[in-house]
């Protein structure tokens, strides 16, 4: 059981130093969590998502390598309700697309609708973005994030979904992204470290089953 305030904070060059989160689960149940543990996030560890090491026989670097100027929130204003999408931090889970493709529209321009869809499915949807990225409002106020435990999730394949009241430290990047939803990059290759941007589908990371 977790007893300290619910903290994140990616150590220089190696792993996310974890604090008072006190559940973590994986696609087959639920993990061995402790008050203050290291999970992998350089995507080299033998025992994941836990660190053992590994980063530094690996050289591995957290340094963002993205470009600074796609660090924005991009708003959608529609007539009922206003959708905000910072694409730097998106995930590439694909459920907004999935679940409301009248909206979230591939390979179009504007790729967002926001008047395509009846505004509490916006707002449901929207609410299911792992990765925070997007968030919407109306008349000028954003919707409220739901608040809770923290909890940590590891994606088959893919990141730590990070839900609930939790501090991360250092992140310097996500500008208007929800702080109650957050993905954050295990397989070591995103550009936009802390925060994954989908580089494990193009490294097709594939750890064993955690």
């Amino acid at each position: 059981m977790a007893t300290n305030e619910p903290r994140i904070t990616p150590a220089p060059d190696g792993p996310y130093i974890v604090d008072g989160v006190g559940e973590l689960h994986a696609e087959t149940g639920p993990l061995d969590a402790k008050d203050k543990m290291a999970l992998c996030r350089c995507g080299a560890s033998n025992n994941k998502p836990f660190c053992d090491g590994q980063h530094a026989e690996i050289g591995f670097s957290g340094a963002i390598t993205a470009d600074p100027s796609r660090d924005k929130l991009e708003d959608y204003e529609g007539e009922t309700v206003t959708i905000h999408d910072n694409r730097s931090t998106c995930a590439h889970a694909g459920f907004c697309t999935d679940r409301l493709p009248a909206v979230f529209r591939m390979k179009q321009e504007p790729w967002i609708d926001p008047n395509a869809a009846p505004a509490a499915d916006v707002v449901r949807v929207v609410k299911s973005c792992p990765s925070g990225a997007l968030r919407t409002s109306f008349a000028g106020k954003q919707h409220p994030e739901p608040t809770g435990t923290a909890k940590i999730f590891v994606a088959k394949n893919g990141p730590y979904v990070v839900t609930g009241d939790c501090t991360l430290e250092g992140a310097t990047t996500g500008a208007g992204v929800s702080a109650q939803r957050r993905t954050l990059c295990r397989c070591g290759s995103s550009q936009n470290k802390p925060f994954c941007d989908g580089a494990h589908w193009n490294v097709r990371f594939d750890p064993p089953r955690e």
